[in-house]
C-alpha cells in the first residue's frame, strides 16, 4: 500500500499534516478523516481506517486539525499555542480546505470525523460551508459547547482552562475564543439545528459503552438529519476498544471490526 504524507495551509495560515492512502484498484472516491479532542491523524484506529478504505478503492487522507496542537507523528504537542487557539471555526475551515484541495471531479466525496471531528464535519456539512457525498459521525457528541457553567464563568474570567494531557503529561489549555465564537454567533453553533440542514446522507457509529460520549448523542443528532444511519456497536467504547499506538495491520477489535463494517455496508 503506498503511503504520501503532505502539508497544507489551513485555518489562519496554519498547517495542517497529512498522510494519504492510495486506493487499491480503480479510484471510487475520496475520504477524508478528522480527529478528535487531542487526537492525532496516527492516532489509535485512524490508520488502520485510513487502510480499509484504501482496500475499498477510497483514497484516504487522514490529517491533523491545523490547530491541534500536533504536527507530524505521535510524540508531544508540538505546538500547546495552537491547541489554545482551537476553535469550531478553525476546524470547519480546515474541512473546507482539504475538501477543494482533495476532491476528485466526477468522484464522490466523504468527510468522517471521531467525537470533536465528527461535530466538525456536521458544521461543515450543516453550515453549508461544504459540499460532499456523506458524512460518517463516530462518536460524535450532540452539542458544539460541552461546558458547565461553572467552566464557561472560570473560561472568560481567566483566559483559559487547564487540559492535561494523560498521553504525553502536558498540561494543556482551552482557550477563552473556543467559548467567546459560540456566545458571539450562537446560531452559527446551533449544532442539532444545523445538522437537520443536511442534504446527503449521514452515518452515525457510537459504542453503547461510551462512557465519554454517551450513545444517546447519536440518537439525538439521528433524529433531527433528513437522511440518517445510526448503528450502535455493542460493547464499543469511545475509540471502538482500539488501543494507542495500534499498528495499521494489526487484528482489530470486534467492536472496531463491527464498526468498519457498518461503514462498508452503507457506502
Amino acid at each position: 500500500m503506498e503511503y504520501k504524507d503532505w502539508n497544507v495551509l489551513g485555518s489562519r495560515g496554519e498547517r495542517i499534516c497529512g498522510t494519504t492512502h492510495e486506493q487499491e484498484g480503480k479510484l471510487k472516491g475520496v475520504v477524508l478523516l478528522g480527529h478528535g479532542f487531542k487526537g492525532y491523524k496516527e492516532y489509535g484506529m485512524f490508520p488502520w481506517l485510513a487502510q480499509q478504505f484504501a482496500q475499498l478503492g477510497y483514497r484516504a487522507h487522514r490529517f491533523n486539525f491545523s490547530h491541534s496542537g500536533m504536527l507530524e507523528g505521535d510524540g508531544p504537542f508540538e505546538r500547546p499555542d495552537l491547541f489554545k487557539k482551537q476553535t469550531w471555526n478553525t476546524q470547519v475551515e480546515d474541512m473546507a480546505i482539504l475538501c477543494d484541495a482533495f476532491s476528485e471531479k466526477g468522484l464522490p466525496l466523504y468527510i468522517l470525523g471521531h467525537s470533536r471531528g465528527g461535530v466538525a464535519c456536521l458544521l461543515a456539512a450543516g453550515r453549508g460551508t461544504v459540499s460532499v457525498d456523506g458524512v460518517l459521525s463516530l462518536s460524535a457528541p450532540s452539542t458544539c459547547n460541552p461546558l458547565t457553567k461553572e467552566s464557561q464563568q472560570i473560561l472568560l474570567a481567566t483566559g483559559s482552562l487547564e487540559s492535561p494531557s494523560a498521553r504525553t503529561d502536558q498540561l494543556l489549555e482551552i482557550g477563552a475564543c473556543f467559548l467567546q465564537e459560540q456566545l458571539d454567533d450562537p446560531t452559527s453553533h446551533a449544532l442539532l439545528e444545523l445538522a437537520g440542514n443536511i442534504e446527503s446522507p449521514v452515518l452515525f457509529v457510537h459504542g453503547e459503552e461510551d462512557s465519554t460520549v454517551p450513545v444517546d448523542a447519536a440518537i439525538t443528532l439521528a433524529k433531527v438529519v433528513k437522511k440518517p444511519t445510526l448503528v450502535r456497536i455493542a460493547g464499543g467504547d469511545h475509540v471502538m476498544n482500539t488501543s494507542n499506538p495500534f499498528e495499521v495491520d494489526a487484528r482489530p477489535s470486534p467492536q472496531l471490526q463491527a464498526a468498519w463494517d457498518a461503514i462498508e455496508d452503507w457506502l
